[in-house]
């Protein structure tokens, strides 16, 4: 599948969050010795989060230092978007080096949602850089304590396109395996890799985009990974036939499915999230889509951690790749031709506090209102 330049210029842009005491700077250190990352740039909060004394060449500017790795480090002390174009400005002028990477380092006790939101919708950001991934690291000894304590971890989990267990080694086995259980059902899709002193290959973490750099084309399977929440999340099936039976199957395997994954807690920020994949076998109407798009994000905005589809669009013979994050989606992304013979419309959530049949239900009645009036015709 074929991909245009505009699309292959943009520059690559990771975040990395996770909470305090989680081994972000650990990682961030071991990576910027590896192979290849030479030209990368990195945005971090304060330049001595991540320990620079031994990487420190010299000062390009006030907010701007280089690496002897070759890497371009950056604090940014306001704005992100003033910080991003500022490096984007300095690369056109040639005060710095050229870079075809940026990672972002987050606080520990940041929701990365407003960054995500920032690289999405931006006008000049967008067209200069793309979100290729979301990596979060997890403290395998205090993770669930802070799962269970502070809502910010929980997001960064939920967000996260890569999931690294950091200090595994210090850990239980089976306090291990535990959170990275639980980890799994609360985003499933996403990979689980135990890590130590940072030390993890930087191409698991990378190209976990719809971009893929290495064959230039859009990758929507391994992006959208739906064949995960079979396993470990909600899979539901909309169909046209007895619709009313599968409204109560569905709604009480969502609870057998909270029981086994953990003992109910109310107080465990993650009890109240949900991650489940709604697959429509008709093709879907894009008017119908966007207006419950536009009441879902005003209404329930916040319960929407992420959200990625493909859609079979009426009239329409290729699908289209949508992406959001809370009450804010990307732009719909068209693509060249289908992934593999399956043509339904599979849409993946992980939600706070709302679940699958409210969602599928409301989409599923506005396209079929929105189906009946083409094929009645448009009133007089």
């Amino acid at each position: 599948m074929a991909i245009s330049n505009e699309q292959v210029e943009r520059v690559a842009t990771t975040v990395i969050t996770g909470f305090l005491g989680s081994g972000k700077t650990t990682l961030l250190n071991a990576l910027l010795t590896q192979d290849g990352m030479d030209k990368t740039a990195v945005l971090i909060n304060e330049f001595g989060d991540i320990g620079l004394d031994h990487l420190l060449v010299r000062e390009i500017s006030e907010d701007v230092v280089l690496l002897n790795s070759g890497c371009i480090c950056c604090s940014v002390r306001g704005d992100l978007i003033s910080g991003l174009r500022d490096l984007f400005v300095k690369r056109t002028r040639g005060e710095i080096s050229q870079f075809d990477r940026v990672i972002i380092e987050t606080t520990g006790l940041a929701d990365p949602a407003p960054i995500l939101h920032t690289l999405m919708t931006d006008p000049l950001l967008t067209t200069k850089f793309r979100l290729d991934s979301v990596v979060t690291t997890v403290d395998a000894v205090n993770g669930a304590h802070q799962l269970d304590h502070h809502p910010e971890s929980v997001k960064q989990a939920a967000v996260a396109d890569r999931i690294l267990l950091t200090k595994a080694d210090l850990a239980d086995e089976t306090h291990s395996n535990t959170l990275a259980t639980r980890l799994r059902a609360l985003n499933p899709a996403a990979p689980i890799y135990p890590v130590h002193n940072g030390d993890i290959a930087a191409e698991k973490l990378f190209n976990a985009g719809l971009y893929d750099p290495t064959t230039k084309s859009m990758d929507v399977q391994k992006w959208l990974r739906d064949e995960a929440y079979d396993h470990h999340g909600e899979e539901v099936h909309d169909h046209t036939h007895d619709h009313k039976h599968d409204h109560d199957h569905k709604h009480d395997h969502d609870h057998e499915h909270h029981d086994h994954s953990h003992a109910n807690d109310v107080n465990r920020h993650d009890d109240h999230i949900q991650s489940f994949c709604i697959t429509f076998d008709d093709p879907i109407h894009w008017d119908a889509f966007v207006t419950w798009a536009e009441i879902f994000t005003q209404m329930r905005g916040e319960s929407l951690l992420r959200i990625k589809g493909i859609l079979n669009l009426v009239g329409e013979d290729a699908p289209v790749a949508i992406h959001a994050v809370q009450h804010i989606f990307h732009p719909p992304a068209s693509l060249p031709a289908w992934p593999s013979d399956d043509h339904r419309s599979k849409i993946v959530f992980i939600t706070k506090d709302l679940g699958p049949q409210i969602i599928r239900e409301s989409l599923y009645h506005l396209n079929a209102a929105v189906a009946e009036t083409a094929e009645n015709g448009a009133p007089d």
